[in-house]
């Protein structure tokens, strides 16, 4: 009798993908986990694992010129820097930007707040905002008191530096009885006026008159009295204090040509502004006194590494001050500083130099959770604590979006801001993203780097200028606008780019199942969605490296809301617990597949939270 066997029915395999951690640029689609996208745009971190569209951006107001910066001053309206103007502004009111200065550079500015005072610095003049005015901190500089327990004749002691932002200074003389020529520290005196007091009997200080009390040779720094003061009331006590001013060529513009900064001191105190970017001086920094940015002694500078290397920005790690270099100083590219005291005066001591690349962008020093983060032409790399004491080089943080972020052209003209535990780094219209609360952790670290941070890419952000204020994210473009993203991810208008519609896309891996060489039929798609008011879905499959239209999935997804009724997108849902959407597939004989999932509606959220495949492996793959 004649028997048949029958073929045993091939086992249909599962993928199910529930965690999602934002893109993956740099490897080739086949090479990419699961969890991430090779080509995802428009969406960021929802809930650690999950996914949503970004909310867009709404136009506030337009001035005529590039946006440069904003500067925030407390509660105090802050100013907005626009061509070679400066605009006080209260971005959380309607009111109108004020103009309170005129002769800024143009080009981007920075600022610090030391003192109850706002400094600025643009390349072109150091200022000071005190929330009504803007002046030029040399206005205002402190006049340095020179020397003490000065003889007529000369000699005393030196007490402070000359001011590198002014040229005035200040001598106290004790005065003798028959003395009549004081003889200053130095020769070859501004045309500018000759202060000189005298100390009266009764303990004050009583100014004379040039011509009429006193004459000054300014070629020779002497002042010769009508009448000698004589000795001092006060025995011990200067009785003679004169004011005078002595232009050295240069030494103003050593600090009005900085053009960045951070706030730094003795034993890691924010008590002193430090300030580089000067391109006469690359390599150098100056340092303010204590508490006072107006001060700049003639003496408190260091250079960093070769001379021909440029200072790009700064960090602080712990207590410790970190200077960035450009790519030509390939030997130490980070200068790490500590603040002491040495016989009462500060000191700012190199402790240790790192290697790794260079930073090429000013405006992309920002602090990621704990860590400084910066960008190089081989992309964002941070510093850790551990560093400052240890071998390591400064370590890759953005591997997973370098493929097209090391593409992009000018990055000297990029800008960053942290805003809610998100890096943004702006360049060319393009947004490069990392996640601080996502990081892949060890197992999916790289080369020089002990950990990954998820990424995300933003389209249609034309930033010359991004920052945080009150909580709220804000950008500035070229041509002069200003915009606020939208902080309500409920709210249905905030999924536009001021008016634009957002296209959104999540697009997966290469599918190549268990055995790549095997032939793949795929049979099933399955999304699960976050629910939404009005939210859609297109599908798409990639078969043999062409793309075809799957299906639109327009209602399921949704659920009713009388406030926010839209009659073009009715439903009679109530349901607003996750969605799950699924679909047949017929796609056959293939080695692998990919599949996209887009929302390109204007107004719309879009909320990925898993998705799942089945497929059977039968035959091999003959292509």
């Amino acid at each position: 009798m004649a028997t048949f066997k029958v073929p045993s029915q091939v086992s249909r395999s599962v993928l199910t993908v529930d965690t999602l951690l934002g893109v993956d640029m740099t490897n080739d689609p086949s090479n990419v986990d699961k969890s991430q996208s090779p080509n995802g745009q428009n969406l960021i971190r929802d809930v650690p694992g999950k996914v949503r569209k970004c909310m867009g951006y709404e136009k506030l107001f337009a001035l005529e010129h590039a946006i440069h910066g904003y500067h925030g001053y407390g509660e105090k309206p802050g100013l907005l820097h626009a061509g070679t103007k400066l605009y006080r502004v209260d971005l959380a009111g309607d009111s109108e930007p004020e103009l309170v200065y005129s002769e800024a550079a143009d080009r981007p500015s920075r600022s610090w707040q030391l003192a109850e005072r706002l400094f600025l610095a643009d390349g072109k003049a150091l200022l000071v905002y005190d929330g009504e005015t803007v002046k030029k901190a040399s206005e205002i500089a402190k006049i340095p008191l020179f020397t003490i327990a000065k003889a007529p004749a000369g000699g005393g002691k030196q007490y402070e530096q000359l001011n590198l932002l002014q040229p005035k200074f200040q001598e106290m003389f004790l005065g003798t009885e028959d003395a009549k020529e004081y003889h200053l520290s130095f020769s070859g005196l501004d045309s500018a006026d000759v202060t000189v007091e005298v100390l009266s009997a009764q303990g004050d200080w009583v100014k004379k008159s040039e011509g009429a009390d006193f004459s000054v040779n300014r070629q020779t720094g002497v002042v010769t009295f009508t009448t000698a003061p004589g000795q001092s009331p006060v025995s011990g006590q200067d009785n003679v204090r004169i004011t005078a001013a002595r232009t050295v060529a240069g030494y103003a513009d050593r600090i009005n040509k900085c053009d960045i900064g951070i706030l730094f001191g003795v034993n890691g105190a924010a008590d002193r502004l430090f300030l580089s970017g000067n391109p006469d001086y690359p390599s150098y920094d100056w340092y303010s006194g204590q508490n006072d940015p107006t001060y700049w002694p003639d003496t408190g500078y260091s250079t960093l590494g070769s001379g021909g290397s440029a200072v790009m920005g700064y960090s602080i790690i712990n207590n410790y001050l970190a200077a960035h270099k450009d790519e030509r100083d390939t030997d130490r590219n980070v200068v790490i500083r500590r603040g002491d005291l040495v016989d009462n005066q500060p000191a700012f001591p190199i402790t240790n130099t790192l290697q790794g690349p260079g930073a090429v962008a000013k405006g992309s020093f920002c602090y990621l959770c704990t860590e400084p983060v910066f960008l190089t032409a081989l992309g964002i790399y941070a510093i850790t604590p551990s560093d400052i004491s240890g071998e390591r080089y400064s370590q890759d943080r953005s591997y997973y979006v370098n493929g097209a972020l090391t593409r992009e052209s000018g990055l000297a003209g990029a800008v960053a801001a942290v805003f809610r535990d998100l890096y943004w780094l702006c360049v060319n219209g393009h947004a490069y993203i990392l996640d601080g609360l996502q990081s892949l952790g060890q197992e999916r670290s790289e080369p020089y780097s002990t950990r990954q941070y998820a990424c995300f890419y933003r389209t249609n952000i034309p930033a010359s200028a991004i920052w945080v204020e009150n909580d709220r994210l804000f950008f500035g473009d070229s041509s002069g606008a200003v915009y606020r993203f939208f902080d309500d991810p409920k709210a249905q208008e905030s999924y536009s780019d001021d008016g634009q519609p957002i296209h959104a896309v999540w697009e997966t891996p290469d599918f190549s199942g268990k055995l790549f060489y095997k032939n793949k039929t795929f049979r099933y798609l399955a999304l699960q969605l976050t629910p939404a008011i009005a939210t859609s879905v297109k599908l798409y499959a990639q078969k043999r490296g062409i793309w075809g239209f799957l299906r639109e999935e327009t209602r399921k997804a949704r659920y009713f809301s009388y406030a926010s009724l839209i009659y073009s997108k009715f439903t009679y849902s109530n349901d607003q617990t996750t969605k799950t959407l699924h679909t047949k597939l017929r796609i056959k004989r293939v080695d692998k597949a990919r599949f996209r999932f887009e929302n390109d509606q204007r107004n719309e959220p879009f909320g990925l939270m898993a998705y799942a495949l089945e497929y059977v492996e039968n035959g091999n793959y003959k292509g």
